[in-house]
């Protein structure tokens, strides 16, 4: 599940086991630009071609990715986003959007080499689920859709097909030869009940591997990434496209966690200092860089306050369009006074009606449905009491006054079935990571 998982391997050693073989050993595999003995000042005999104009273009064993192929996938991405992307930043997605393409190419003949492709009928059969449950329409409409922002059908199918042929290799490569035993779930269910009321994280994380040679151009990446998510930019979209983590097939979520899950004390430390919706990176951990969002966090085995079940008064005054500063300081000032004046919700309504304001009931709204700049002060009320005034002078201000609020029930904690998963998925991702490298390692791939 976690980036931070991924295998090591030591240098030193394999680099050694290398020299005892002598100079014609083959496939041998070498971690580390130390075991290469490269200079540290590189003369090229032909110059390298510049990024910034290589064709994104490739054959992967035989099959070949097209320039419209990224272009339509490219589309797809870029209409998720409520921002214009300078051209740098579409080169930089276009290659990364060509990367994928590539695994998702190695997935599915890894697939069909096996005996169990997925069909043209499986691949239109889900293709019409996505359109009817993730989009609300049909199938035509989303064809229809997808022209009409430069993408294509076939680029949302690509995809599906490489998705069900991966999750179709890792129930039948991988999944069989994970086990979890009885004594390590009834371990955790004891480290879950020592921990009750200790605190739970929900976290989003894109991780961008790096090597020493690109640790660089990575970290700038990285931080591009953060630019564009702090402009609007979709966690979850970018997560799929960008992070290199099993999670980014899930856009990024890695689930409800205990921090010590995450086996990476620099995470670990970032991570329990944020609140929900902070972004931090990148943040450089073995094998490369994360970007983390919190996307929630609560109490092991403790009910949220937050989950309480609110019956809010609205009271607000509204100041037309033109009102003179003078004049809305003034019906500010006698707004607040009236509220202050108000005992509970029982006789707010006539109070507000004297004033010219206005009310709005909401029965049914929790508190985690309120901004987050309100939700500490509405858990701190008592039952007629309001919040601080809230709003501006050229359109009006307004109060939330509480009527009533129903606790929540505590949490029993998730069951040992839901650890049992939990631990199977974390251990088939880590193996799900080696065997798309050695697809990766193994390919013929040519670039135009």
């Amino acid at each position: 599940m976690f980036a931070t998982k991924l295998l090591k391997y030591s240098a030193a050693a394999i680099a050694g086991a290398l020299l005892a073989t002598g100079a014609h050993a083959q496939g041998v595999q070498v971690a580390g630009s130390d075991a290469f003995n490269l200079p540290d000042d590189i003369s090229f005999v032909v110059e390298p071609q510049d990024p910034n104009v290589r064709r994104a273009t490739a054959r992967v064993n035989g099959n070949i990715i097209t320039g419209t192929d990224v272009d339509h996938r490219v589309a797809l991405i870029l209409s998720a986003q409520d921002q214009e992307f300078p051209a740098e930043e579409i080169q930089r997605l276009r290659l990364q959007v060509l990367r994928n393409l590539i695994d998702e190419t190695l997935q599915v003949q890894e697939a069909s080499a096996l005996d169990m492709p997925v069909t043209q009928e499986e691949v239109e059969a889900a293709y019409e689920r996505f359109a009817s449950e993730g989009r609300g329409m049909t199938a035509s409409e989303l064809d229809a859709y997808l022209l009409s922002i430069g993408s294509s059908p076939r680029s949302i199918k690509r995809q599906i097909q490489g998705e069900l042929a991966w999750d179709r290799l890792l129930r039948r490569n991988v999944q069989p030869f994970v086990n979890v035993s009885e004594g390590e779930v009834n371990e955790l269910v004891e480290r879950l009940n020592a921990s009750r009321g200790s605190t739970e994280y929900r976290l989003g994380e894109i991780f961008l591997s790096a090597n020493s040679a690109n640790r660089e151009q990575v970290r700038t990446n990285a931080n591009q990434i953060i630019e564009q998510l702090r402009a609007g930019g979709s966690f979850v979209a970018y997560a799929r496209q960008y992070s290199q983590a099993s999670s980014a097939i899930v856009g990024g979520d890695l689930g409800w966690i205990r921090l010590e899950q995450l086996q990476q004390p620099t995470l670990e430390a970032a991570a329990r200092q944020m609140t929900p919706g902070q972004l931090v990176g990148p943040l450089e951990i073995p094998g490369g860089y994360s970007i983390l969002l919190l996307i929630d966090q609560r109490q092991i085995g403790m009910a949220d306050p937050r989950d309480a079940v609110l019956s809010l008064k609205q009271i607000s005054i509204n100041f037309p369009a033109g009102t003179p500063q003078a004049e809305a300081e003034e019906r500010g000032s006698a707004f607040i006074e009236a509220v202050d004046s108000m005992n509970g919700c029982g006789d707010a309504n006539l109070r507000a009606a004297a004033i010219g304001a206005q009310t709005v009931d909401n029965d049914q709204i929790t508190v985690r449905q309120l901004p987050e700049a309100l939700q500490q002060i509405v858990l701190q009320l008592n039952l007629g009491e309001t919040t601080p005034p809230f709003g501006d002078l050229t359109e009006g201000i307004r109060v939330l006054m509480l009527c009533g609020r129903d606790d929540p029930q505590e949490t029993q904690g998730p069951s040992t079935d839901q650890i049992m998963a939990q631990l199977e998925d974390e251990r088939v991702n880590r193996r799900a990571q080696r065997y798309l490298r050695d697809l990766r390692r193994d390919a013929v791939i040519e670039y135009n």
